[in-house]
């Protein structure tokens, strides 16, 4: 069946990138034939511009050009590198696309042209308000026509990022009527149940993250054949910072490892393909991160870690993950003294592969449940 799916704008994110494509491999592997909805959120329809505001606008760049995107962060040179590779990513194995739809309005008016059977809204956060506040409805199917009963409306891991409810009483009005319309709903974190039913008065179902339903021989194949390997304490922080940099040097002396980096080093120093990213994962005998999909892929690949709670990106995310494995404590908050037993106690892969085994059943029989009614659908 032909299935669309939308998710937040691929771009410099090598979680987003991922979960696209898993979510993806995984429809395909069901027989599916999906396609990524390619909803961009961060450009506009091209307008006449007056040539003094396009002479201001230029101005302020040229003044602001050499501050970082975020301290201790990236660059503009980094973000196009990172840009350049994340595109090839995607042109290689987040395919096929639908064209770009730069508005609402031209999403409702060219969608139906694509006929699909489904529309899968997911993964990532896809539901968080602040990132989709000027297209919310989008995100909710708002887009498909009211009289539309053919085209499956399914959510999977979506994710509101937070356990609380951050939309206002008329968009929360106006998702409720869209949600309710819903063929199923699975959110990424548990505490997502409850916003439905009490916001959006809809059941939902708790679901893993798309890129745990792989399997990690799934992800090495992705990585290129070297011989070169790498070992160590891996670092990949988005944010940085002194307490994070200590907690980094204290998890390195303890091991007695040598650190190596997933991000750029320097600025102006490219920042790896997503394909070497994960190589750094594999390789690793430790991993220090405040990424969530950092996270998980220190899970898929059996590795040690110390995640460092991000409360500006959502901690709700890592709570939800980590309990789901038992792994609490594996969660720190920035500046905390993490003892050494932690970081030298390797934790109970046995106990938590059986858990992910038990959990990918549960979100593989979701989506064939989710999906099942539509083979009967004729185009």
């Amino acid at each position: 069946m032909k299935i669309g799916i939308l998710t937040l704008s691929l771009r410099a994110n090598y979680g987003g990138n991922l979960q696209a494509f898993a979510l993806m491999t995984v429809l395909r592997d069901l027989g599916h034939d999906p396609y990524l909805i390619n909803r961009e959120r961060h450009k506009v329809a091209p307008i006449k511009v007056p040539l003094v505001v396009l002479y201001r606008a230029a101005k302020k760049y040229l003044l602001c050009r050499n501050v970082s995107i975020r301290s201790g962060t990236l660059d503009h040179r980094e973000i196009a590198t990172l840009t350049r590779y994340a595109r090839e990513f995607i042109n290689k194995h987040v395919q096929p696309q639908t064209k770009e739809f730069l508005s609402s309005r031209a999403l409702s008016r060219d969608i139906g042209r694509y006929r699909f059977d489904a529309i899968i809204v997911g993964s990532d956060q896809v539901w968080r308000r602040n990132y989709i506040a000027k297209c919310f409805t989008d995100f909710f199917l708002g887009f498909l026509p009211n009289d539309d009963v053919r085209t499956r409306r399914i959510a999977y891991a979506a994710s509101f990022g937070t356990s609380d409810w951050l939309f206002t009483p008329e968009e929360t009005r106006r998702c409720a009527n869209l949600a309710q319309r819903f063929h199923a709903i699975g959110v990424r974190e548990d505490s997502g149940i409850g916003l439905c039913k009490q916001y959006l008065g809809v059941d939902a179902e708790h679901v893993i993250d798309p890129t745990l339903l792989l399997e990690p021989s799934r992800y090495t194949r992705l990585i290129p054949d070297v011989k070169e390997t790498r070992s160590g304490v891996l670092v990949y922080v988005l944010d940085n910072s002194n307490e994070k940099q200590h907690l980094v040097r204290h998890v390195s002396e303890c091991l007695g490892l040598p650190i190596f980096e997933v991000n750029a080093h320097a600025p102006g120093e490219p920042a790896p393909p997503v394909e070497d990213w994960l190589r750094g994962f594999r390789d690793a005998d430790f991993v220090v991160t405040d990424s969530f999909h950092g996270t998980v892929f220190s899970i898929l690949f059996e590795k040690p870690f110390i995640a460092v709670g991000n409360a500006q990106r959502g901690m709700t995310r890592f709570e939800a993950l980590l309990r789901m494995f038992g792994l609490e404590n594996r969660l720190v908050a920035a500046g905390a003294v993490v003892d050494s037993e932690t970081i030298r106690t390797s934790p109970d892969w046995r106990h938590i592969n059986a858990v992910l085994a038990s959990e990918r059943a549960k979100a593989m029989a979701f989506l064939r449940g989710a999906l099942d009614p539509i083979h009967a659908t004729e185009r």
